[in-house]
């Protein structure tokens, strides 16, 4: 879902043919907003994103894919962890990941902002979803130091949560951080 990571700034670093970045799941990450009583946000975090980027230079399109372990939710209120991870939820004992598979999209959405249309995957039901990427304020071939910055909502019932609805709003606003893994030699900057 989120998983633009840093190929932002890089369309002059790559040489010629398809090059796939790895995301650092260290430090990338997803966070939700759910509003309860229609007026109080409550946030969440997913601790991990794994995934990779496709980048074809000579076609200046890319792909993503990103899988988000749905056990490493965070939140202020630690029981409300759990209930998140139930089978009223996310169900994570069935359904342990989320998956987002973009369709091709143009590099320079990375630079400039623009969208990512794919697919969301959650408990085990597919659903087409538009990410908005902010467009980014990263030099030249520092991608690994900066985020890609994507953001997006879904209707938690159109994945099976119809749960609650009278205290819990459907709407559910995500926000994602994507990094690239750094490469071997290449200084990381901390989070």
């Amino acid at each position: 879902m989120m998983l633009l990571a840093g190929v932002a700034c890089c369309g002059a670093v790559f040489a010629e043919g398809e090059t796939t970045l790895t995301l650092d799941p260290e430090r990338s990450g997803a966070e939700f907003e759910v509003k309860v009583l229609w007026l109080i946000g409550v946030h969440g975090r997913f601790g991990q994103v794994h995934g990779a980027i496709s980048v074809d230079p000579q076609r200046e399109h890319a792909t993503a894919d990103a899988r988000i372990a749905v056990g490493t939710i965070t939140m202020r209120n630690h029981s409300y962890e759990d209930w998140l991870k139930s089978p009223e939820f996310f169900d994570a004992a069935a359904h342990p990941e989320i998956l987002f598979a973009s369709r091709p999209f143009a590099l320079d959405n990375l630079r400039t902002g623009g969208e990512v249309a794919g697919v969301l995957t959650v408990r085990g039901i597919e659903r087409p979803i538009v990410l908005q990427i902010e467009p980014s304020a990263c030099p030249e071939k520092v991608a690994v130091n900066c985020p890609v910055q994507a953001s997006g909502s879904i209707r938690r019932s159109e994945f099976g949560m119809r749960s609650r609805r009278g205290s819990v709003s459907d709407n559910v606003d995500l926000k994602f951080s994507i990094y690239l893994a750094p490469t071997p030699g290449a200084p990381a900057s901390p989070r």
